[in-house]
């Protein structure tokens, strides 16, 4: 299909100003000098600061309770090496875990059976960290390049932040791939041009895990359509060699795993299951009223949801279309970004809610909920509602509410525990509605309360310029 929405012919050549050499070159100029340099290894020192807690926190946790979803990759690509049925093995006593992804998934993960467990884990945090990295850039670039000289500082402190959210920490503990599939996403969605055919890297994290092809729906609700002939094609390309290199693992998957579902992936009415699904089932209706139910409200999300997600992109674009997105740093070019952003955050959500099973982990695409929110920090309203958020998320709040109802005192606890039981879930709910309809409104009718960006860029500590 089409080489890739607005994709430049070349770069240039290598002495000229545009080409990568000549980028390279500059950065290298800008921080080599003394004071950016300063401003880059402290960026470094607060990432390394904050992160590295977390690191020890689970790579010295006991070996049956760390990364345990890691051990279920490799134990995949072990399979692969030796022969044995992708879908038949289980992860080592106690967890006894079963891959659950397509086989294309199991492909990726041979690499990590050449090396030793220890090693293991340790690359996968670092691909972990370097993947959230480069959401974090993509969420929060506005805010980020409006930092001025403080920007390795600004990128290295929202870096720290968002890895201590309950979704990212538990990335880091059970050695999860949800960040570097909305990595994929968001490179593959928001820029306004991209280096390759957009809709590849959809289709990539699609073969990886199913659960992105709601990206598929948002490219074409939004008139990406050759988007989305890359994405299927290159998810269908993915598949069909893995269907090559392991046609009976494929046939298990497709026409036997797939289908057992939730009885494969763990309980529905566990308290980490925020999907609207679990939600249902922690209420215990009979069936087939609780199907019935989780059916009727996944129409009404994802109807609603999908109509907000387009919304949101398509006014978006048309701010892009009026001020030159890609010319320039304008107050609507930045909100053109903050509302493309918010439509790809709001599938990201429905994503995990529309699924049978939403562990908070998957819910990271808290992340760029919380970029949309603060644009470049300019809108001190939508600030503070992305301060709440992010203390929302930053608290095992389902937890508490399960203790609350383990507390056994009737309904004075039962009903208040069932809630915040959902409390992930329903802020998740919350916030397609916040984003669709709020964010959307502010920006439509130009309310946001920003300061003038011809002025000087923030200073650290302050949102004003």
């Amino acid at each position: 299909m089409g080489a890739g929405n607005g994709v430049r012919e070349r770069d240039g050549a290598a002495g000229e100003p545009g080409s990568p050499a000549a980028r390279v070159a500059r950065a290298a100029r800008r921080w080599g000098t003394p004071p950016e340099l300063m401003f880059l290894v402290a960026g470094i020192a607060v990432v390394a600061v904050t992160v590295t807690p977390i690191l020890v926190w689970w790579l010295t946790n006991p070996p049956d309770q760390r990364m345990v979803d890691l051990e279920v990759y490799r134990d995949g690509g072990r399979a692969i090496l030796r022969g044995a049925p992708l879908y038949e093995v289980l992860t080592q006593p106690p967890q006894l875990l079963p891959f659950t992804y397509p086989p294309f998934a199991s492909l990726l993960a041979v690499p990590f059976t050449v090396i030793s467990w220890k090693a293991a884990q340790w690359l996968w945090m670092a691909l972990l960290y370097a993947a959230l990295a480069v959401v974090v850039w993509y969420s929060f670039r506005d805010l980020i390049k409006r930092s001025g000289r403080w920007a390795p500082v600004v990128a290295g402190a929202l870096i720290g932040a968002t890895a201590w959210l309950m979704p990212v920490f538990d990335q880091a503990r059970f050695g999860q791939v949800g960040v570097l599939l909305m990595a994929l996403c968001l490179a593959d969605c928001l820029p306004e041009r991209t280096r390759w055919p957009r809709g590849v890297l959809v289709g990539l994290a699609v073969a990886i895990k199913l659960v992105p092809g709601v990206f598929l729906i948002y490219f074409w609700i939004t008139g990406r359509r050759d988007a989305a002939a890359n994405a299927v094609l290159t998810a269908g390309a993915a598949t069909l060699g893995a269907f090559a290199v392991l046609p009976h693992d494929s046939a298990d998957f497709w026409f036997g795993a797939l289908l057992e579902g939730g009885d494969r992936t763990g309980a529905v009415n566990g308290t980490t299951n925020q999907a609207i699904n679990g939600m249902i089932a922690r209420i215990y209706l009979p069936d087939p009223l609780g199907s019935l139910v989780w059916v009727a409200l996944v129409a009404v999300m994802a109807y609603f949801g999908f109509r907000l997600a387009r919304r949101a992109t398509l006014l978006g674009d048309d701010l892009a279309a009026g001020t030159g997105l890609a010319g320039g740093a304008s107050g609507r070019a930045v909100d053109a970004n903050s509302l493309r952003l918010a439509g790809i955050a709001i599938v990201g959500l429905l994503s995990v809610l529309l699924s049978p099973v939403g562990w908070i982990h998957h819910l990271v695409w808290i992340i760029p909920v919380l970029g949309a929110l603060v644009g470049d920090g300019g809108d001190t309203p939508r600030f503070r509602i992305a301060a709440l958020v992010w203390l929302w998320f930053l608290f095992p709040l389902p937890w508490w509410g399960a203790k609350l109802i383990s507390l056994q005192h009737g309904l004075f606890t039962k009903i208040p525990g069932k809630i915040v039981q959902d409390a992930f879930g329903l802020a998740a709910v919350f916030l397609v509605v916040l984003l669709g309809h709020w964010l959307v409104a502010r920006l439509a009718t130009g309310k946001a309360d920003r300061q003038d960006a011809s002025r000087p860029p923030a200073g650290v500590g302050t949102l004003a310029p």
